[in-house]
């Protein structure tokens, strides 16, 4: 069964944590909550690329 869905090389570990987090969080906050985490990922990125570029004008 888990080789139809492609998680076969899931450990059983991460399936009981993932689905504790399913029954805790609900299946309604789970997309809210990665877009939340997607949009903080690229903030960083972006902070940190401001950051590269801020010292490659000091270098100038």
């Amino acid at each position: 069964m888990l080789l139809l869905f492609g998680l076969q090389n899931i450990g059983n570990g991460w399936i009981i944590i993932i689905l504790a987090i399913i029954l805790f969080f609900g299946g309604r906050k789970i997309p809210e909550m990665m877009r939340g985490l997607g949009q903080g990922m690229k903030e960083f990125k972006d902070a940190t690329k401001g950051e590269d570029l801020s010292k490659d004008n000091k270098d100038k």
